[in-house]
């Protein structure tokens, strides 16, 4: 057998892993980004100098990093050190719920898009869009009502806000491709710089806070909110958010696994000829694909607003981009995006551990925790890049004429 059919033979079993392998495999590529690490840690600290004092030894040399101590704080420490006792729940392990409840709405934003075969590199626009757009808007309905009530109410309001406008953006390349046949790859990026560039027009003049200094619209109000339940009001997380996150995750879930909408995404992504053949209409699903990622997009949006800042300001991180990564770590599955989100808020916030705890330098961090995304990353990464390839993985499912699946009709295929 040739290098290039034991290659394919190994893409092959790839494909057609079952979840509890895939699992197994990125839990070993883990164990393996984290030995590597440690060893760059120590190769680092014998090329650093400190005292006798503050050296730890390993079989019998001296290093000036631990990297026990550093892989303790990146995880243990985001998790707000829960072995050590009178753990609570404010400080570093808000921090890192916080940035799993936006990851999950980014990464099922691009997980959708992708499921549907269609690259959306646009969720940070579209996150952008929503964002603006529900601060905007909460801050026109706070003057309408307030209190407990205005907090009810005007929640789903924002989040129905960064989902509209976040999908009506997203809908733009969707048109572009389904009947303009535009790379969406090239319209979502443009679109991000157009998202930023407009934002920042419109919050530096039309809707400036004219009580700060900083390019944002005027604070909303505490009740319109999220509320801080069973955490601390300064810890800029919500439980509220994070459960209406979980409901993102069960619900895209359902929608791609057991509705027919979900199927014309799904078959649309895996087999678009055939998809057509099977009465699927594709420039609708495209439309419609995009419009939903976008919303998606959006919702994290309002809940960055709603729950971080309070107000709209310009600079919004790069939550679009990572969720991206969120999504090739889940394997574009809804259920695991939520995992996914959580390791990668918990790099994200170890992070800023590590850099306060230990003396290693910020840039050998950051080259830990890419490590440790681009191991885990690519098993899923090499096996979503195989299914595209032909004599990879077992034969694909049927597409009835009827727009259903062999399996619809008993399992009966056409041979």
């Amino acid at each position: 057998m040739s290098a290039a059919d034991r290659a394919r033979d190994a893409l092959s079993r790839l494909v057609d892993a079952s979840a509890a392998e895939r699992v197994l495999i990125s839990t070993a590529a883990l164990v393996l980004s984290v030995l590597i690490g440690a060893a760059l840690v120590l190769v680092a600290g014998r090329m650093t100098t400190c005292t006798a004092g503050e050296a730890v030894y390993y079989l019998g040399v001296g290093f000036c990093y631990d990297p026990v101590v550093v892989f303790d704080r990146l995880f243990l420490g985001a998790l707000g050190d829960p072995l050590s006792g009178g753990w609570s729940p404010n400080g570093q392990f808000a921090v890192t719920l916080r940035e799993t409840t936006l990851l999950i709405f980014t990464g099922l934003s691009v997980a959708l898009a992708f499921r549907a075969g269609i690259f959306n590199i646009g969720t940070q626009g579209q996150m952008v869009v929503g964002a603006l757009a529900t601060a905007l808007g909460v801050l026109w309905a706070s003057s309408l009502v307030s209190g407990a009530l205005g907090t009810v109410l005007l929640i789903p309001f924002g989040l129905l806000v960064g989902a509209v406008f976040g999908g009506l953006y997203g809908a733009v390349p969707g048109l572009l491709k389904a009947y303009a046949d535009a790379n969406e790859v090239i319209t979502t990026i443009m679109l991000n710089f157009i998202a930023t560039g407009v934002a920042l027009y419109l919050v530096s003049g039309i809707f400036k806070d004219p009580n700060s200094a900083a390019n944002q619209t005027v604070p909303l109000p505490e009740f319109a909110q999220f509320p801080a339940l069973l955490f601390g009001a300064r810890q800029d997380f919500s439980v509220v958010a994070l459960g209406f996150g979980l409901l993102a995750v069960a619900g895209l879930y359902y929608v791609l696994e057991h509705t027919a909408f979900g199927y014309d995404v799904r078959t649309s992504g895996v087999q678009p000829e055939a998809a057509e053949y099977g009465g699927v209409d594709a420039k609708r699903t495209v439309v419609a694909s995009l419009s939903l990622s976008g919303a998606l997009g959006g919702i994290a949006g309002a809940m960055y607003v709603m729950m971080v800042l309070g107000t709209f300001q310009t600079g919004i991180p790069a939550y679009g981009f990572d969720g991206i990564t969120v999504s090739i770590l889940a394997g574009n599955n809804p259920l695991g995006v939520g995992v996914a989100a959580l390791l990668f808020g918990v790099l994200k916030s170890g992070t800023t551990v590590v850099q306060f705890a230990t003396d290693v330098p910020p840039q050998l961090v950051g080259v830990l925790r890419g490590l440790i995304i681009l191991f885990v990353a690519m098993p899923e990464f090499f096996r979503l890049l195989a299914r595209g390839l032909p004599g990879t993985g077992s034969k694909p499912e049927a597409v009835a004429t009827d727009g259903g699946t062999a399996a619809d009709r008993g399992g009966e295929t056409d041979e």
